[in-house]
C-alpha cells in the first residue's frame, strides 16, 4: 500500500467535479475519477491529471444503484491507495411542475442527489480507518423556493441536513461538510438572457469561476477544525429576497 492519498470524486468527468478532481490531482491526491455517461470527457479528464504527475484510476457507475456503489468500491480495495477524501458531486436536475411531477421524476433526484451520497459515505467510512474527508457538494438551491426544481431544491436540502448527521456520527476521525455553490456555469436548462438576468442580479455581478468552488474543498482539507458545516460560495446570491 502506497502512503500517497487517494481521493474519489464522484460525477468528475466534467464541469465542477472535474474542478474538484485536478484541484485534488495538484495537491498530491491520487485520483478516483468516477461517471456515469461521459466517458470520453472523463478520459480527458485523467490525461490531465496524468500530466500532473498523478496516479489516476476511472470507474464507471450509476450511483442510482446500489449495486454499482458496491462495485465502485470493491474497486476502491483494489487501488493501493489509502481513501482519504470523498467528494460527492454527482447529481442531476429535473425540470417539473409541482403539480404534475411523477413519482418516478421525483425518486431520480433522490435516489442520486441524496441517497447515494450517503451510500457512498457509508462506503468510503469504513475505509477511512485512519481518518478522512467528506464533502457533500449541495447549491444555493436548498436555500430556495425554485418551482421549477422542486425535486432538486428538496433533495440538496436533505443533502446539507445529512451532512450535519454524519459529521455528528462518524467523528471525531472523519469530518463531514458542504459545499453550497451558487451561479456557476450555464447548463442547458437556462437560456443565455436568463443566465445574464441571473447573473445580475448578483451583489458581485458575476458567476463564480470552477476554480473557485474548487478551492472551498481545499479549504476544508486544509482547516482540519471544521466539520458539518456547509460553505455558501454564491457571491451574494443567498443575500436575495
Amino acid at each position: 500500500m502506497s502512503d500517497q492519498p487517494l481521493a474519489l470524486v464522484t460525477g468528475a468527468a466534467h464541469r465542477l467535479g472535474k474542478a474538484f478532481v485536478l484541484a485534488l490531482a495538484r495537491r498530491g491526491y491520487a485520483i478516483l475519477l468516477h461517471y456515469r455517461n461521459s466517458e470520453l470527457q472523463a478520459s480527458r479528464t485523467a490525461s490531465q491529471i496524468r500530466t500532473l504527475g498523478m496516479p489516476v484510476f476511472l470507474s464507471q457507475a450509476d450511483l442510482t444503484d446500489p449495486k454499482q456503489i458496491s462495485s465502485l468500491f470493491a474497486l476502491v480495495d483494489k487501488i493501493p491507495h489509502p481513501l482519504k477524501v470523498l467528494v460527492n458531486s454527482a447529481a442531476t436536475i429535473p425540470v417539473g411542475d409541482p403539480r404534475t411531477l411523477s413519482a418516478q421524476e421525483w425518486d431520480a433526484a433522490f435516489d442520486l442527489n441524496l441517497r447515494a451520497p450517503f451510500l457512498c459515505a457509508q462506503e468510503a467510512a469504513k475505509r477511512m480507518t485512519n481518518g478522512g474527508l467528506i464533502v457533500n457538494v449541495t447549491d444555493i438551491g436548498a436555500y430556495k423556493t425554485w418551482s421549477r426544481y422542486p425535486s432538486y431544491s428538496v433533495s440538496k436540502a436533505g443533502l446539507e441536513v445529512l451532512t450535519k448527521i454524519l459529521a455528528r456520527s462518524f467523528a471525531p476521525s472523519i469530518r463531514v461538510n458542504a459545499v453550497a455553490p451558487g451561479l456557476v456555469l450555464q447548463s442547458d436548462l437556462v437560456s443565455t438572457d436568463d443566465w445574464n438576468r441571473l447573473v445580475e442580479r448578483i451583489p458581485l455581478k458575476r458567476a463564480a469561476s470552477v476554480e473557485e468552488i474548487a478551492s472551498a474543498v481545499e479549504f476544508l482539507l486544509a482547516n482540519e477544525y471544521i466539520t458539518g458545516q456547509t460553505l455558501v460560495i454564491d457571491g451574494g446570491y443567498s443575500l436575495l429576497g
